[in-house]
């Protein structure tokens, strides 16, 4: 099983794939992204998530910000 590594204050915490995904889930939940949505955007890891939130809180309606961040499909990977 494979951990994923987050900082918190500075010092190095290392998680599973499943709390980072129910971490980034609550964190859109808190800033009011549908249920549905928080969902589907907390799941792509290809999304970053603290960008997507600066969009949010810059106006940006959740969809359209997820829509601008969503790399295309030949970036992935690359």
């Amino acid at each position: 099983m494979k951990l994923h590594e987050r900082h918190d204050q500075g010092l190095r915490v290392r998680q599973e794939p499943g709390e980072a995904i129910r971490w980034r889930q609550r964190s859109l939940l808190e800033a009011e992204f549908p249920a549905d949505l928080a969902a589907t955007v907390a799941a792509d890891l290809r999304l970053d998530l603290h960008s997507v939130l600066e969009l949010v809180d810059r106006g940006c309606p959740p969809e359209l910000a997820i829509r601008i961040l969503t790399p295309l499909p030949d970036e992935v990977g690359s």
